[in-house]
């Protein structure tokens, strides 16, 4: 088949999307597809420090075609960058047809897609994957009805998990089912175990964007509450909105002798960085289904995490996993000192979250469950008979584009 894929952001940038995107383009080429990337990316300075930007590299296999959001940059006007990718899709669409067009995010890329898929005559699969489902259209009417009729209308909606859909539904009212449910996967090659902490400290990871929304400046005042028997350091690995804040906070804390801000990881390096660490700690507040989650799975982490949207969806507590009340500051503390001093609940969790991950989150696996959604709406389409104007309200999106 001939896929376009349309993507909110790719590398050089660094996110779940980002993670997303270039697992299943391997898997779509390895299927043997035939695949156009198109990808928005930041170039602007403070774009670039918030998620990393610049063009998305080559792929092999794939035709790759970046879009600076140029407006959203300036001004927060999604509105001139929903244009060129329009534009840009049935530029690609003349030159060699499509059989769909797959689209990373509800808004805007999902809302870009449904309308080049309406004027090219083409199906469109929409991925709702994080903001976009928590937070996307409770902003403002214009991204309210974007999002509904995205929803409504796209002839595939694919979200990660029950949890994901039922927030969906309960915030902007769409029936369940709507929704196709194919979870996040990880590549369980590249993501292998390390070899333990041995007698020296127990080696605690943070590793995402640095964001309060994710968790980062909670764990920082957990770990300034940890109480142990055992030593201990964490890295906190990324770049983000709060980078800064939480730097200044570890400070604060007096955490610099056991905390150490590693900052941009290459994601070529991500596998070594999960393997030289031991416990995993993600008490975020909601995820769409956690790429890093998953990655610490694969590497046979024991995992402390929110008990949120998402990763209810793939953690137990107890079982696979340790879940925590999103702020529970007390909570996160109390678990992760354990975690530390408990060598046999460290190990058991891990065992059971790296045999969960390889049984079913295999990007072989949700590959093909993707690639069987595209085939089941080639050649169709759903009556397209929505309105495409929409009102340019005020919104944070627009004050704080990089949000989104």
């Amino acid at each position: 088949m001939r896929v376009l894929f349309l993507s909110r952001r790719y590398f050089p940038a660094i996110s779940g999307m980002s993670i997303y995107a270039a697992n299943l383009l391997r898997e779509l080429v390895a299927q043997g597809h035939d695949v156009t990337m198109v990808s928005q990316y930041r170039d602007d300075d403070y774009g670039k420090s918030v998620y990393g930007g610049g063009p998305p590299p080559a792929v092999p296999g794939v035709r790759v075609v970046g879009l600076p959001q140029t407006g959203e940059a300036a001004t927060g006007d999604f509105e001139s960058d929903i244009e060129v990718m329009v534009e840009t899709m049935i530029e690609e669409h003349a030159s060699a047809p499509f059989d769909v067009i797959h689209a990373q995010y509800g808004y805007p890329t999902g809302w870009a897609a449904l309308l080049a898929g309406r004027e090219a005559g083409l199906p469109v699969v929409v991925s709702i994957q994080g903001g976009d489902g928590h937070w996307v259209g409770s902003c403002c009417e214009c991204h309210r009805l974007a999002m509904t009729r995205v929803l409504d209308h796209a002839d595939r909606v694919l979200i990660g998990g029950e949890s994901f859909a039922a927030e969906v539904h309960e915030r902007l009212g769409t029936p369940l089912e709507r929704f196709t449910l194919i979870p996040g996967a990880v590549d369980t090659k590249r993501f292998t175990p390390g070899n333990g902490p041995g007698e020296g400290p127990v080696r605690l990871l943070y590793h995402g964007r640095v964001d309060a929304r994710k968790g980062a400046l909670d764990t920082l005042h957990a770990l300034a509450r940890l109480e142990t028997k055992r030593d201990w350091r964490c890295t906190m690995s990324g770049i983000g909105p709060d980078l800064a804040a939480a730097k200044a906070l570890a400070d604060e804390l007096s955490l610099g002798g056991r905390v150490s801000f590693t900052g941009y990881a290459d994601y070529e390096t991500v596998p070594d960085l999960y393997r030289a660490h031991d416990v995993f700690l993600s008490p975020t507040y909601a995820e769409g289904f956690s790429n890093t989650v998953l990655e610490a799975m694969a590497s046979r982490h024991a995992i402390l995490a929110g008990r949120s949207v998402g990763i209810v969806d793939c953690l137990r507590d107890g079982e696979n996993g340790i879940l925590v009340e999103p702020g529970d500051i007390n909570a996160i503390a109390r678990e992760t000192a354990r975690l530390v001093d408990d060598a046999q609940h460290r190990e058991r969790l891990a065992g059971a979250a790296l045999r969960e991950c390889r049984e079913t989150y295999s990007w072989a696996v949700v590959g093909r469950m993707i690639a069987d959604q595209y085939e089941a709406v080639a050649g169709r389409t759903q009556a397209r008979g929505f309105e495409t104007a929409l009102p340019r309200d005020p919104c944070r999106f627009r004050a704080e584009p990089h949000l989104l």
